[in-house]
């Protein structure tokens, strides 16, 4: 029944261990949460890259085939018709820029963990500390004793309290 008592500490140092890497571990809940978010940022820049895409293509196919879209562009460049007349306004640009928006740089941040070695010295610990509560209890109750023990002695000689044969 004394080894169950001390057998205890080495289960209580291994469920610490292995509590604190289920939830802060390499491969822990807090890590995967912090990988389920980054996935879903990733994933609403990637739809926001392929909406984008689609447009562009949609304004290629305006402008390579609609004469009226090809017109416009030119009139925002500048350029005019036979017959048309151009008025100036002074104080306003002739020529606008034409700026898309290409989505935003995605760069990944490093998952933050608890490393192995803080596990497993959290587990070695709580072991040993519950190593040395039951070593005191038995201790104090004093199921182990330090002391060494005094025989009797017999004109010098030990006398051992050994059943006879």
């Amino acid at each position: 029944m004394k080894t169950v008592k001390y057998l205890l500490a080495v289960l209580a140092g291994t469920l610490v261990y292995v509590l604190i890497c289920i939830t802060c571990g390499r491969n822990g809940f807090w890590a995967t949460n912090q990988l389920i978010e980054q996935k879903r940022v990733i994933s609403a820049n990637t739809q926001d890259i392929q909406n984008l895409n689609e447009e562009l293509k949609l304004e290629k196919t305006a402008i390579a085939n609609d004469e009226d879209v090809i017109a416009a562009y030119a009139r925002k460049l500048g350029f005019v018709r036979d017959g048309e007349k151009i008025v100036k306004i002074k104080g306003l640009g002739s020529v606008s820029k034409l700026m898309y928006e290409t989505g935003t740089v995605m760069k990944s941040k490093p998952v933050v963990f608890v490393p192995e070695w803080i596990c497993k010295a959290g587990g070695l610990i709580v072991g040993g500390l519950v190593f040395i509560l039951m070593l005191l209890y038995d201790i104090s109750y004093g199921n182990i004793s330090f002391k060494k023990k005094k025989y009797e002695t017999v004109a010098g000689i030990p006398v051992y309290d050994m059943p006879q044969v």
